[in-house]
């Protein structure tokens, strides 16, 4: 077949069983296994195929119909303009987190101690690091697969981040922190139940906060206190209805100057609060 032909079959595939965006998803794959540039597919259109390379094309789309992430087929997404190998073991990085990641450099400065907790992948300690290579990167996550795939994602990018195995401050040593940022899980129980297909194929460890969904803001808000100087910073990515109660949880932990920002589709994305000592 032609790089026209497979598409045209990978796409037709998808659509059958209503898979969102069949266009853009059967381009990645084909360029992916063509290791070619996804332009490369539209200048060489009536290029005949090696038999393996469709082979590979056909499996992959299958995975797709099983709700299995691009992402993960390729162990590729891009985040805050950096590429990022992700597998099954890891979160995948959205887009609406880099807000969280601009917000952290918007304040972090040259010298400061930050910790990335529930580093996942590595992406937000990783692309701080990479704007901003003057800060000192700590990174942590319970789950010992998570961390090899943030350490590969630390070569990849060639930065050095400091990885710690631990189950939120468990094992973290350095209590000097000027800024703390996480995006821990934060879907409820009840949430858990209506996640997409594809989202269920990730992580449950790094999705599930819960019965309400904020059982990591009131730990890393309470623990975060012992870890931060004063008038140290504390970031958290919030769900897009958690506000005033993430908000609430930072005022009875005794944080100061709360703030909560918005992602690019309006959505209530980051609070952030300052560390006072008691």
């Amino acid at each position: 077949m032609t790089v026209k032909e497979l598409l045209k079959c990978g796409i037709e595939e998808l659509n059958s069983f209503r898979i969102d965006d069949s266009i853009l998803k059967s381009r990645i794959l084909l360029a992916y296994y063509l290791d070619k540039p996804k332009e490369f597919l539209i200048s060489h259109d009536d290029m005949e195929v090696p038999e393996g390379v469709e082979k590979l094309f056909l499996e992959a789309i299958k995975k797709l119909e099983n709700n299995v992430p691009v992402q993960y087929i390729t162990n590729n997404q891009e985040f805050m303009k950096l590429k990022f190998f992700v597998d099954e073991n890891v979160l995948i990085p959205r887009a609406d987190t880099e807000c969280l990641v601009e917000e952290v450099l918007k304040k972090a400065k040259d010298g400061d101690k930050v910790l990335d907790l529930c580093t996942g992948s590595g992406a937000i300690g990783i692309s701080i690091k990479k704007y901003k290579p003057k800060v000192q990167v700590f990174a942590s996550d319970i789950s010992r697969e998570a961390l090899n795939v943030a350490l590969k994602n630390s070569s990849l990018n060639n930065c050095d981040v400091n990885f710690i195995e631990s189950d939120l401050f468990s094992n973290i040593e350095v209590n000097d922190f000027d800024i703390i940022v996480s995006n821990p899980p934060y879907i409820s129980k009840e949430e858990m139940s209506m996640l997409e297909g594809q989202v269920q194929k990730e992580p449950n460890i790094a999705l599930y906060g819960g019965l309400d969904g904020l059982d990591f803001y009131k730990k890393i808000a309470k623990e975060a206190k012992k870890f931060l100087k004063e008038n140290g910073l504390l970031f958290v990515e919030i769900g897009y209805k958690q506000k005033l109660d993430v908000i609430n949880i930072f005022k009875e932990n005794g944080y100061t100057d709360i703030n909560c920002i918005k992602d690019l589709s309006g959505n209530d994305r980051v609070v952030i609060g300052k560390n006072k000592k008691e």
